[in-house]
This record gives C-alpha cells, sequence and structure tokens, in this order.
C-alpha cells in the first residue's frame, strides 16, 4: 500500500478544487481510510461523503478525460480477455478494446499510477484512459466477465448441457467454479438482475441470436446478447429449476424457482411462449421477505392514505383498487392486508399467483387447471367463516356476484379491476351484471393508481415550466421543477426507483345514490371532485412541482382531465 494513498492525493486536490468536498469532510475521510485501509475514492462513496458518480464528473472535467456509460458502449472480447476478472475488480478497471500497443480501459480513479503500472505489466500493452463511476464499473463486470464469460464458455459445450444442468440453484451470486458453463450463464443472469434490481427478465430468440432484457423500473434496458446455438441448452436450464417439462415445446409452460441472490431470498415466477425461432421466456422476479411496504413508502400522501384506512376500517363493504397491469395494484394490496393483520381476524386471500406470502392469513393459489377459479375459491372461502376477504382480480361476473354478496353478508372485501380510473370502475361491474342497487350498498372506495419513475437524487436538474408545456400539462408557467439528466448510478436514464400517484373515491351518501340510479362515469367524476378527490394528473403534477417526478413521467402515464 502506497503512502500516497494515505496523504492528500491528487485525487484529493481535484475533489476540493471542484468542491465535491470540504476540507472537514476530506480530513474525516483521510481518517476513516486509514483505519479500514481501503482507496480514497472507496472510502469516500462507503462513507456517504460523495456519490461515485460526483467523483468521476470531477476527474473527467479537470483531467480532460471522456466520461463513460456502459449503456453506450461494450469492452470487446479481446480487451475482456487482456485483464482477468480478478484485476479488473481489484484494481477497479474496466477494459474497453485493444488496438495496436495500447489497451482502452475505464477506470474509477485514473490517477492511480500503481493501477495503470500494473495494466501495463498485465497487459504488455499502453493503457488509454477514460472514467467511469465506481458503481458503472461494478455493474459491468458482472454483465461482461461473468455473463458475456458464461455465454462464451457455455457456447461451446452446448450440446452437452441439457443432462448436467440437473442440479437446483442455490445461491446464485456465488456460482461454483465447477458447476457446468451453462449453470454458471443463468446463475450470472439472475445474480445481474437482482443487483439491478430488475423486476423482469427477457430472454428472446432470433434468428441472429438470443437478446437478454431487464426490466428496470418499468422500462425494458439491454443486457447481454447470447449465441443462439446456446439458447435451446439456456431455456432448458431454467425450464428445469422451474420443474417444467423440458420435451414440451410448442405448449406454453409456466413454473416456479426459488433461489437466493444479493443476500435476498427471491421467488421467480418463469413463463415460456413458443416463437417461430425457439422458446421466449420472461422470468418476473419477486423479492421475499422483506415485509410488506407501508403506504407511505410507496408513494400515497397523508390524505389518501387516512382514505383507505377509513374505508379498510368499515365492517364490511367491497374497496377496489384499479388500474393497468404493473401499475402496482397487489403491492398497494399487500400493504392494506398487513395493515388489517390482527389475530382476532379470520383473513384468507386467493391470488393468482400468491406474490409475497403473509404470515398470519390464509392464502389461496388459483389452478385453473384443476378447476380452481376465483370463482370456485371465493365460493369454498365464504364457508370458512372469514372476516376479511382478498381477491386477488375480479376478472368475471361469477367472482363480481360472489364479491358483492360476501360485502353484503358481513364481510370486508378488497379486489383489484382493470379501469382507466375510479369512477370507471362502477360501469365495469354493472357491465359485469351487478344490479346497480347492490353496488351502491357494497361499494366503499375506489382508488385508481399508476406508477411513475422517480427522478435521480444524484444528477436532477432544475427546469422552468415553459409555455408550451404549461399548456400541454396544466402545470403553472414559470414554475420550477425537475428534469431528467442521467448519471451512472441511474444507468444514465435520469430516474430511480418508482412511486405512486393515485386518485381515490370514497363512496359518499351522494355517491351511493348516484350509483343506485345509474349515473354515467362523468356525472361520478364531477361528484367525486366536487367533494375533493383529487385525480391522477392532478397528483402527478403535485409530484412533478415537489422534484418528485418529471414533467414528462406525467404526461405519459395520466390523461389530461
Amino acid at each position: 500500500m502506497s503512502r500516497r494513498q494515505f496523504g492528500v492525493s491528487p485525487l484529493a486536490d481535484i475533489l476540493l478544487d471542484c468542491g465535491v468536498l470540504s476540507r472537514e469532510e476530506l480530513d474525516a475521510a483521510l481518517a476513516e481510510q486509514k483505519r479500514a485501509g481501503l482507496r480514497l475514492d472507496e472510502t469516500l462513496v462507503r462513507g456517504g461523503y460523495a456519490t461515485d458518480n460526483r467523483i468521476a464528473a470531477a476527474l473527467s472535467s479537470r483531467l480532460g478525460l471522456p466520461l463513460l456509460s456502459f449503456d453506450e458502449i461494450h469492452p470487446t472480447e479481446e480487451a475482456l480477455a487482456l485483464i482477468p476478472e480478478s484485476a479488473a475488480a481489484r484494481l477497479c478497471v474496466m477494459p474497453l478494446a485493444a488496438a495496436g500497443g495500447k489497451i482502452f480501459v475505464a477506470m474509477a480513479d485514473p490517477l492511480d499510477i500503481e493501477a495503470a503500472d500494473e495494466i501495463r505489466l498485465i497487459t504488455g500493452r499502453e493503457p488509454e484512459m477514460s472514467v467511469a463511476a465506481r458503481g458503472d464499473l461494478e455493474r459491468a463486470a458482472v454483465a461482461y466477465y461473468r455473463v458475456k464469460g458464461s455465454a462464451s464458455e457455455a457456447a461451446g459445450s452446448a450440446p452437452h448441457e441439457i443432462t448436467a444442468a440437473r442440479e437446483r440453484s442455490g445461491d446464485v451470486s456465488e456460482a461454483e467454479a465447477g458447476a457446468a458453463p451453462v449453470v454458471r450463464l443463468v446463475n450470472s443472469l439472475l445474480d445481474q438482475a437482482a443487483r439491478e434490481r430488475a423486476s423482469d427478465i427477457h430472454i428472446e430468440p432470433s434468428d441472429e441470436g438470443t437478446r437478454v432484457r431487464f426490466r428496470i423500473d418499468g422500462r425494458l434496458v439491454r443486457g447481454a446478447e447470447i449465441s443462439a446455438a446456446l439458447h435451446p441448452a439456456l431455456a432448458a436450464r431454467i425450464k428445469i429449476l422451474a420443474g417444467m417439462d423440458i420435451s414440451e415445446k410448442r405448449r406454453p409452460q409456466d413454473g416456479r424457482i426459488f433461489i437466493k441472490a444479493s443476500g435476498a431470498d427471491i421467488d421467480i415466477r418463469v413463463s415460456s411462449l413458443p416463437s417461430i425461432f425457439g422458446e421466449k421466456l420472461v422470468l418476473r422476479l419477486l423479492r421475499q421477505g422483506g415485509g410488506a411496504a407501508s403506504l407511505e413508502s410507496l408513494g400515497f400522501d397523508a390524505k389518501q392514505r387516512e382514505l383507505l384506512q377509513k374505508a379498510i376500517n368499515a365492517p364490511n363493504g367491497i374497496v377496489l383498487l384499479t388500474g393497468p397491469t404493473g401499475s402496482g395494484k397487489s403491492t398497494t394490496l399487500y400493504s392494506l392486508l398487513n395493515m388489517l393483520n390482527d389475530p382476532s381476524k379470520n383473513i384468507i386471500t386467493i391470488e393468482d399467483p400468491v406474490e409475497y406470502t403473509i404470515n398470519g392469513i390464509t392464502q389461496v393459489q388459483i389452478n385453473e387447471k384443476i378447476g380452481l377459479t376465483f370463482g370456485g375459491a371465493l365460493r369454498s372461502i365464504l364457508r370458512q367463516d372469514p372476516d376479511i376477504i382478498m381477491v386477488g382480480e375480479i376478472r368475471d361476473a361469477e367472482t363480481a356476484h360472489l364479491a358483492v354478496r360476501a360485502a353484503l353478508t358481513g364481510h370486508l372485501v378488497l379486489s383489484t379491476l382493470h379501469t382507466n380510473d375510479a369512477p370507471s370502475s362502477v360501469g365495469r361491474l354493472a357491465d359485469m351484471g351487478v344490479p346497480p342497487f347492490l353496488l351502491a350498498s357494497s361499494l366503499r372506495a375506489v382508488a385508481a393508481q399508476r406508477l411513475v419513475r422517480r427522478l435521480c437524487p444524484s444528477c436532477r436538474a432544475r427546469a422552468e415550466v415553459a409555455a408550451e408545456l404549461a399548456a400541454a400539462s396544466g402545470l403553472p408557467q414559470g414554475a420550477e421543477i425537475f428534469a431528467p439528466s442521467g448519471c451512472a448510478e441511474c444507468r444514465s436514464t435520469g430516474y430511480s426507483g418508482r412511486t405512486v400517484v393515485a386518485e381515490i373515491m370514497p363512496v359518499s351518501a351522494q355517491i351511493a345514490e348516484m350509483i343506485y340510479r345509474n349515473a354515467p362515469a362523468g356525472e361520478l367524476r364531477s361528484e367525486a371532485r366536487r367533494l375533493g378527490m383529487e385525480t391522477l394528473r392532478e397528483a402527478a403534477a403535485k409530484k412533478v412541482l415537489s422534484g418528485e417526478t418529471s414533467a414528462e413521467e406525467m404526461l405519459f402515464t395520466t390523461l389530461a382531465e
């Protein structure tokens, strides 16, 4: 360990000059560095003194070096072969390309002379440096060393991998050195998805190869490209883990895998779909064991939480959550169930699938193959002396009628429905044949919700509402808002995580009377707004003005009034 490492290094001087650190923060970081024996940049990030993105931006600006993002630049196999993964991780470097006597590398600290010397020694080439944030380099190491390395190794042995892939998956973060290459490839993909907090993995065959994409914060982002010859073994490995029939490739199948990755227990739902180039696989990742999120952490404000709390405190009736697929309805339902969970209550759920297990609640998994439908399960549950019933989704007339019947006979029923807004749910249930007078007596509240992406706190940029945007969005002209920028911490998207925007329509006496006389959705909406209901667009606008999300997200996710 060099003496420079524990002194005021050129890196420290740059960070001081650029205003990234104060002198007091640097002194505290240096003292912590001596205790921990880490690199200075690593100490600064771990101690919360500076983000890796700000450090990288300061180095790039002061040294005149490019600041790279691995969403746009992809290392070559030749370059990856020149620097072993262990050395790249230790030096916090990623090889990019090799040409002539040079190797082009991205580094967290291009001022690290010892790291540069070691690169020369390992590769026999002169390093040509650029800058990347430490977090970006760590993600790239997983994506390119583990995933691509496993894919390259597996491609040569693909015909022999199906029988070798029969062992069960354990902790995928610790792929065994002696495991079959296709096993390590699948483990690497699952580990990368867990690290990136992806909700889904898409494995899509084509005539040119297999494309892997991850859904992160509701958007699909590109992952690895895998040889077409490897796709059958890759699909077989996943299907074996999921308990699916590997000999059946003509029909869609569903399966389930339980893994541990990045310290979390993850339940994976696997779906296969035959295509002209092979089976497309989609893996839905459900993280277990963290407990249901609170309404506040999901993004509901104080008034919305109060309205939902009042609705679920009713001794009977129906509380509905509406919105499109992927709008977070199930997560909100679990939060409400967690609030209601009490040893004095018999709570039973009917779900397809059961996404999270909750202690103290009886959860029933729908299985339509054997005739266990929502309607059939609900009919049986009514004989189980329930206090509270959660129906994962009202899909048909039978389920709708039974849910209303349960609510009218003294049960609290929570469920979801696919409609665009809260007032439209009344008409949707009427279309299913539920009489208006029964709805008026049983419906307690309807909440419509969407998910919008949160702006990345590390790189969001101040902006002003221009006249054109004000006309399109209803935001006040000249108001200060924030816009996405993009950095290594948010994969250059400008966003990190998602939050709920919601409209909640309590069924007051006036609304109930209108439902009874079969008033159209437009009239229900007008009355609900008169009584104080905040619309989806209005809820989103509040989050734009508070800096949580962008105007673009609001316009993309919600409709104008």
